[in-house]
């Protein structure tokens, strides 16, 4: 089951998701919250494995809750939910550690699916999105590329190997599949790499993958 923790200061949004999720009975909403101080302290009770986190709360916005909820609850996957869709914002919650961007606008079947994503370890940027952070990485790739060969350059074979499958979107499982390995050996992989990177999670993993040309999108 999928502990969900669900922030929105709209009752009615909160309600509309909720009934979205419910249709999975792998999905649960164990905690709401009306602000993101609220959503916080959820999620420091709770522990949840996502948090679907609206960008405009009063108190603390979204961006702001995302990062104090990686500190008080390091395993929770962070997923931002909005009907905003520029590019500031985009580059923001991804910068902030989210492991997922939605819109609030797109098929209610991409926030099931995002939502199992992320609690699968993986990261997930609903197609609107996805299609932005590709034409900007695309647009400026040359001019990052060498410094993104760079930073790979300290991880051995198999770590480049580990990130190109991040950087198509595999989860721990799929890629573990994929290597003939076990989850938990991919598990550590995952953690080395992003260290040696200095990056806060998969998502910046991947546009590094992208950049320094281990995977390429379409």
């Amino acid at each position: 089951m999928i502990r969900v923790l669900l922030a929105d200061d709209e009752a009615m949004i909160r309600a509309g998701v909720k009934a979205i999720l419910a249709a999975d009975p792998g999905i649960e909403v164990v905690a709401e919250a009306a602000n993101g101080r609220e959503a916080v302290e959820q999620a420091r009770a709770h522990r949840p494995a996502v948090a679907l986190l609206d960008i405009r709360m009063p108190q603390l916005d979204g961006l702001a809750a995302a990062t104090e909820i990686r500190r008080v609850a390091p395993d929770t996957a962070v997923v931002m939910l909005t009907t905003f869709g520029e590019d500031d914002y985009i580059a923001r919650a991804l910068g902030e550690g989210a492991s997922g961007f939605l819109l609030k606008s797109g098929d209610p079947r991409e926030l099931i699916t995002g939502v199992h994503a992320v609690a699968a370890g993986a990261a997930y940027l609903s197609p609107q999105v996805a299609h932005r952070v590709i034409s900007e990485l695309r647009d400026g790739r040359m001019s990052r590329g060498a410094a993104a060969r760079d930073r790979i350059d300290a991880l051995t074979d198999r770590e480049r190997e580990v990130l190109a499958l991040v950087g198509a979107g595999m989860s721990n499982a799929e890629i573990a599949r994929k290597l003939y390995l076990v989850e938990g050996t991919v598990k550590s992989y995952v953690s080395t790499i992003l260290t040696r990177l200095d990056v806060r999670n998969r998502v910046q993993a991947a546009i590094i993958a992208y950049e320094a040309g281990l995977v390429d999108a379409q």
